[in-house]
This record gives structure tokens, sequence and C-alpha cells, in this order.
């Protein structure tokens, strides 16, 4: 490697084609860094490779799928150094009670949020471990918190958690930082709206009244305040909710 390992700053996003992910690419781009996005939908990353410029890149990529998942790190890895790891990538579907819920929607989330995330870390740990670089996890606060309807969304969400703060523990004395970012109430275009199926009318009511939830900006400001910490700063857990929230229980609407 000939660049110096204090001096790299490319990143990987996993979810880049929307939400958290891609607002993650945008303020790291904007902070110098070169982003690599990974998602699946091409479209969405080529809008979003034509706004930014020579810093974004992508790799159409399924973190479900084993081939699309090495096909993809094998080719960010061909291009150079990586220092750090954003793991976006990430849904709920569903919000039945755990007797009737779906197992296609648990699975769906599984394979997603902690299989998904686990792949992409596993293939690229290596090359962090080279760079002195940090796993970034976007996990939840329904991982610490769970909440009726929430079955199988929490329990993903906390496996990631502790997936994440184990890795934590495994690599202690090793050059390799893991952070783990848990948003609470976060408005996005999509992720209420798949949740419930397309149906705009209950993904609405989420946000219903609530004034200022958070937005994936500032999640995204979260990300890239970690990620520039010193690489010997590791910030362990950030637990981040709009100020009308003190739990999922606990949320401030105006009438």
């Amino acid at each position: 490697m000939t660049e110096s390992k204090k001096t790299i700053k490319r990143a990987v996003v996993t979810g880049a084609s929307s939400g958290i992910g891609q607002a993650s690419v945008r303020a790291l781009v904007d902070k110098g860094w070169k982003v690599v996005g990974l998602a699946r939908r091409e479209d969405n990353l080529k809008a979003l490779a034509d706004q930014l410029g020579q810093n974004f890149t992508y790799e159409v990529c399924d973190v479900t799928d084993e081939d699309s998942t090495q096909a993809a790190v094998d080719a960010v890895l061909k291009d150079g150094p990586v220092k750090a790891l954003v793991n976006c990538a990430g849904a709920a579907f569903g919000k039945d009670p755990v007797a009737t819920s779906s197992l296609d929607d648990w699975r769906g989330m599984y394979e997603l949020n902690v299989i998904g995330t686990l792949r992409v870390i596993q293939k690229l740990l290596p090359a962090l471990k080279e760079t002195e670089g940090t796993v970034l996890v976007i996990s939840s606060t329904a991982g610490i918190e769970p909440y009726e309807g929430g079955g199988g969304y929490c329990a993903s969400k906390a496996a990631e958690r502790v997936m994440a703060r184990i890795l934590r523990l495994e690599l202690i004395g090793e050059p390799v930082r893991v952070v783990d970012i848990a948003p609470g109430l976060v408005h996005t275009d999509e992720f209420s709206l798949k949740r419930f199926g397309g149906d705009s009318d209950r993904a609405d009511a989420v946000y219903a009244g609530v004034p200022d939830p958070l937005t994936a900006d500032d999640i995204a400001g979260c990300v890239t305040w970690a990620l520039e910490q010193p690489d010997t700063v590791d910030i362990d857990q950030i637990v981040v909710r709009p100020r009308a929230e003190g739990s999922y229980t606990k949320l401030y609407r105006r009438s």
C-alpha cells in the first residue's frame, strides 16, 4: 500500500441508493471521502453518481446474495484500500404480533439486517485491518427497547447490535474500530412505506404530529463525526433520537 494509512479516506456504504445510506454517501463525499456505494437499484446509484462526480462510484449488490456480494467486494478491493465500512442496508417488514407474524417477513429481516451485515463485514474486515479502518453499523433503538408489533424487526436489530459489540470485543488489540449508531424515529421516504407494504396512510401515521423527527441527514452527520475521530478513538455506540422521543412508547405528538 503506497498511500499512508492516515490519509486514506475511502469508504464503502451499503444501502446507498436511498435513505440513511444515500445521505451518508453525500455527507462523506462532502467531507472529502471517496465513497463506493453498494445497493440493488442501479438507477438510483447512477443518478447519485451523476450528481456527486468522481468521488462516488458504485457496485450493484444484493447483500443477501453471496455471489453478488463477493463480486462487489472483489471489485471494490481491486480499485484500492478501504478505510471504512458503513452498513446501512436494512429494512422492517410488517408490524404484526409475534403469534400471527409472517415467517417470510422475519426471515427477510434476518437475511438483510443480520446476515447481510455479517457477510459484508467478513469480506471487508481483512482490508480494514490493513488500513486501521472502521466497521460502522446502523442499528436501531428497536434493538435496545422492544415494542409490541415489532418482534421480527426488534429481534433482528438486537442481533445486529450484539454482533457489533462482540466484534468490538474480539478485535481488541487489533487496529480496527467498531461503531454502532442506533437511531430512534427517522423520517425517510421509504422505511415505513416498505414496512407497511406500500400503504401510505399507515406509513404517514408513524410520523403524524411529531415535531421534527430525525432525518437521514441527521444520522449521516453522526456517521461522519464518528469516522473522523482519530483512529485510536472508538465511538462504541451512539443512541440518537429526536427531541420529541423519549422512547418508543414516549413520543410527543401535537394534537
